[in-house]
Order: C-alpha cells, then sequence, then structure tokens
C-alpha cells in the first residue's frame, strides 16, 4: 500500500499525516477546512480539496476526525468514490457501535474497515509515539501494520469495535488519574507541602504514572493550552459510560470524573484535560495549585 488518503488535519492529524508523508508514503490530505490540509504541502503531502478525489484509487483511508457522527458523514460521502477492497482505518474516536455500523456500510460497500484509535496526545503524534488500539482482522492488521508502526505502538486487541473498547479503558484511567493527581498536588498545597517536592518524591514509586510525570508538571505550571482538550475528554468519558450501560456495569469512579469535566465544560471546553484541576478548585474556595498566572487557550 503505498497510496493513503489521510482525512482531518487537525491536532492530532496534522503530525499524524506529516509523518506517513515523510516515511514516503504518497499521502492525500483533505480536511473540510483545505486551509488546513494545504499547510501540508510541505511536508510531502498532497493537499486535495475535493473529498471522492482524496479516496479515490487510493488503497488505505485514515480517518482522524471529531467524533462518530462525522465519521459516519464522511464514510456516507466517500463510498460511491472507494475502489472496490479499500482497507478503511477510523483512528478517532468514537463508541463501540458506531464501529460496528461503519464497518457494515463499508463491508455491503465491497470495502474493509479496521477501528484503530489512538492514546498519547499531540507530542506522541509528533513523536511518533501514539499507543494504537486496533480491532479487525488479522489479515487487515498485519497489511497494514508496517504503515502504523510510523505514527506509534500497534496493537490488535480484537475484531471490529475492540479498538474503540479499548480506548475507553485508556481514557477511563486517563480522566481518573488526572482528577487524583490533581486531588493529590492540591492536597500537598492545602497541608503546607511543596507540591512540587512531593510530585519529585513519588514520581519513582508505585504512584509514578505518565499522567504524574506530563500532566502533574502542567498543573504546577498551571497550563491549560491543549493537548487533549476537556470536550474530548468529556466525550469520551460519556461513551465510557454507555459502554458500561451497555454491558450492564456501574462506574462509580468514572460517574464522578465525568461531573468534574462537566463543571467547566461550559466555560473551558477547548482547555487541555488536565484543567481537572480548576474544577476541584471551584470546589475549594480559596485554595489554588501555585502562583503561576493561568495558561489558558
Amino acid at each position: 500500500m503505498t497510496t493513503i488518503a489521510f482525512l482531518g488535519i487537525g491536532l492530532m492529524g496534522r503530525p499524524m499525516a506529516t509523518r506517513l508523508a515523510q516515511a514516503g508514503f504518497r499521502v492525500r490530505a483533505w480536511n473540510r477546512t483545505f486551509a488546513k490540509a494545504d499547510a501540508l504541502r510541505g511536508t510531502g503531502a498532497e493537499p486535495v480539496a475535493d473529498l471522492a478525489q482524496a479516496v479515490q484509487g487510493a488503497q488505505l483511508v485514515i480517518s482522524m476526525l471529531e467524533a462518530g457522527p462525522v465519521v459516519g458523514e464522511l464514510i456516507d460521502a466517500a463510498l460511491p468514490a472507494l475502489d472496490a477492497g479499500t482497507l478503511w482505518i477510523d483512528m478517532s474516536s468514537t463508541r463501540q457501535d458506531e464501529a460496528l455500523a461503519f464497518h457494515a456500510r463499508l463491508v455491503a460497500g465491497g470495502c474493509r474497515f479496521m477501528d484503530a484509535p489512538v492514546s498519547g496526545g499531540v507530542g506522541g503524534a509528533e513523536a511518533g509515539q501514539l499507543a494504537i488500539m486496533a480491532g479487525g482482522a488479522a489479515a487487515d492488521f498485519d497489511q497494514v501494520v508496517k504503515i502504523l508502526e510510523v505514527m506509534g505502538r500497534p496493537q490488535l486487541v480484537g475484531p471490529v469495535g475492540s479498538g474503540q473498547v479499548a480506548k475507553l479503558c485508556n481514557q477511563l484511567i486517563v480522566g481518573a488519574t488526572l482528577n487524583v493527581v490533581a486531588e493529590a498536588l492540591l492536597l500537598a498545597q492545602a497541608a503546607g507541602a511543596d507540591p512540587s517536592a512531593v510530585r519529585e518524591a513519588i514520581r519513582g514509586g508505585f504512584a509514578g504514572s505518565r499522567i504524574l510525570e506530563v500532566h502533574g508538571q502542567r498543573m504546577l505550571e498551571r497550563n491549560f493550552v491543549p493537548g487533549g482538550q476537556v470536550k474530548s475528554q468529556l466525550k469520551d468519558l460519556r461513551n465510557v459510560l454507555a459502554a458500561a450501560q451497555g454491558a450492564g456495569l456501574t462506574l462509580p469512579v468514572t460517574t464522578l470524573v465525568t461531573r468534574q469535566y462537566e463543571a467547566i465544560e461550559g466555560v473551558l471546553p477547548t482547555a487541555d484535560h488536565s484543567a481537572a484541576l480548576l474544577a476541584l478548585e471551584q470546589m475549594n474556595p480559596g485554595i489554588r495549585l501555585g502562583k503561576a498566572a493561568d495558561q489558558l487557550p
């Protein structure tokens, strides 16, 4: 596979498509706002304004979009232009039932589908170190694993839809850990310890994590310029709760974490999801982590 139609040149899509183009693949970059695709011209990607032109003749279509409904609209619009046997890999974060519906639509049109959502944020995308959770046929995965490895560490986790389940599990852990780190640092501040020193002291123990490493520092610096956004984290958490309901599960911690993000959804939807700290500070008037000014989008 050498021709890839990459649909969605946003915060994550831009570095992902760039890495593919720089790795020598023929990448056609498409975005609803053409200027975003056109900005990749210098990377070796070919910006294409027309969706049908972008996907026609491509052996692989990769979508990296905001949410399931947008992915569904694009599949419907692109399907008449797809060649038989084209593999569509959706790397967006959607619901499992949406991924299954995309699969059914594409198979009915003579094409193939994998869901392969990612974790690692913009930094991971730029470094080619995304965690890629793929759901689909083993033969399809084997066919594209070298392409996916340009963007990160791909792992086949089960049949179609399983990638989205894995991403929900990932986001559950990320969302909960962000809130726990915020609580720990604010407790350190309120109880008279140096929160920066506390973070340093616990980094090497069982409490150490990538969240404490990256987002703990963000909280100390009060840097809430995204990265992963509050609205995206909230979308994922709501999808977790929908999946739990479908599976007959009660997830009390996820419910609480969702409420925390809902408390700042209206005023800070595009802030980094480390803004969980700001939701916590709202609940504790007069207590603030550090003295730095807030950096907000």
